[in-house]
């Protein structure tokens, strides 16, 4: 009995250590908006976990990452995950061609950025999300990969 309690704090305290500082989340955050506003494509595709990604859905998520053109970040936040978050993070999505695919990374968080769009003929707002895990210290977006 005294092996197994061992090992488990043992875990949790190596989970622990590997838990993104608010400094690195900060950071993360930052370079993500920096990068979105500035439509810096090199940059943005270093957020992605690839390993595993499935090659058009990772064309898609670079490509979704660049936005709209005319719009403006007007928040960027990164959220815990919620219990709906993490049954949906779990589970197999339909993609392309009709085979599933399945998050690469577990997330930890999700990315959450609202956005306007003004022109003459008015404005817009709109809301996206996106997972975020971690992986070697980092926090990186999951690029989805095939289910197995």
């Amino acid at each position: 009995m005294k092996q197994f309690v061992t090992a488990i704090l043992i875990g949790l305290v190596s989970t622990a250590a590997f838990a993104a500082t608010p400094e690195q989340e900060k950071q993360f955050v930052d370079t993500y908006k920096k990068a979105a506003e500035a439509k810096d494509s090199k940059t943005l595709a270093t957020l992605l976990y690839t390993k595993g990604a499935d090659p058009q859905a990772l064309e898609f998520y670079k490509m979704m990452m660049m936005g709209d053109p005319n719009a403006k970040i007007s928040s960027i936040t990164l959220v815990p995950l919620t219990a709906d978050d993490k049954a949906k993070a779990g589970k197999a999505m339909p993609g392309p061609g009709g085979k599933n695919f399945v998050l690469t990374l577990a997330p930890v968080k999700k990315l959450v950025i609202k956005s306007e769009t003004k022109s003459k003929d008015g404005s817009s707002s709109s809301t996206s999300e996106v997972f975020v895990g971690e992986a070697d210290g980092k926090l990186l977006i999951p690029v989805p990969g095939p289910a197995k």
